[in-house]
């Protein structure tokens, strides 16, 4: 894949936005790349004007994002629609998704720019939200749908069905539907299982549910899972990667299916995900596993 031409977007909420999104357009410039900045990047370094946010995606052939998950999680839904693979830098503070890392931005970048590089391509999911009295309301996500309880103080009743097929009414203060690439966000925290990202699955996951024998349940990408609210006081709510949100009321139905769209993320040409992974969970401490044999950070192995 022959790239020359670069779209960055960055958070710039964060600090180090603007003066890294400024060094990396003047190291691409000089490299013979056509650099576009997103507006609001633009203004922020006095660059304007910028691209359109809307607009980027079908200008390019590489996007780079600079921010923490919530910001790839933005990028992705706004370039669904397109062929253009992303690369995160890590400007937050855990990052799965985000996976070069600041210090390592412009050896990755070199290799990318051979077009040495890997893209995953990753399971995205469209929701239908139907009521009695509004047009249906439409998303797309790449991490997780998310039905809670919202300023409800008792649980609610969510009554579940996959292809049609009754499942069960959850008791709960919610309900996770997640993507693999969602696994390792509320999801986790949820008690749900790690799902490698490059699987195309989908996970249902209760959140404190009132049964305790309700468990995790990793479905099929052909599912199609149909959520209706039965709980009679409005107030309830549904987070589309926690940054879009709807209230729902009772007889309200959620569906969610695989969506025809993905997202391609550009892998770190420096690690893969077993040790991002293994890094961001600090499983094993200090601790490394060689040749079948247990490492400690002194060198010393053990069988």
């Amino acid at each position: 894949m022959l790239i020359k031409k670069v779209g960055i977007i960055a958070n710039i909420a964060k600090e180090k936005s603007a003066a890294c999104t400024a060094e990396l357009r003047d190291w691409m410039v000089a490299r013979g790349l056509d650099v576009y900045l997103e507006e609001g990047i633009a203004a922020k370094i006095g660059a304007a004007p910028g691209v359109e946010r809307g607009k980027l995606g079908s200008l390019i052939d590489l996007l780079v994002v600079f921010g923490g998950d919530g910001t790839i999680l933005r990028t992705a839904r706004l370039v669904k629609d397109r062929d253009v693979p992303i690369v995160g830098i890590n400007l937050g503070v855990f990052g799965y998704l985000t996976e070069v890392n600041l210090g390592e931005m412009y050896s990755a970048l070199e290799v990318i720019l051979a077009g040495e590089f890997q893209i995953e391509k990753r399971m995205m999911l469209d929701v239908e939200i139907k009521g009695d009295e509004e047009a249906p309301r439409e998303g797309t996500v790449l991490n997780d749908v998310v039905i809670n309880r919202g300023n409800l103080s008792r649980i609610i009743e969510l009554e579940t069905t996959v292809d049609d097929r009754y499942l069960t009414t959850f008791k709960a203060d919610g309900l996770i539907i997640a993507t693999p690439t969602g696994s390792t966000a509320y999801s986790l925290a949820a008690g749900g299982p790690i799902v490698f990202p490059e699987l195309y699955s989908i996970i249902i996951n209760p959140i404190c549910p009132h049964t305790l024998t309700n468990r995790p349940i990793i479905l099929p990408e052909k599912a199609e899972i149909k959520v209706t609210l039965r709980t009679l006081e409005e107030g309830a709510t549904v987070n589309l990667d926690g940054q879009v949100s709807y209230t729902v009321r009772s007889g309200d139905t959620i569906t969610i299916r695989k969506s025809s769209c993905i997202t391609k993320l550009i892998s770190s040409p420096n690690r893969g995900y077993l040790e991002i992974l293994r890094t961001k969970l600090k499983w094993g401490g200090s601790q490394t596993v060689a040749a079948g044999k247990r490492q400690d950070a002194d060198g010393t192995q053990h069988p």
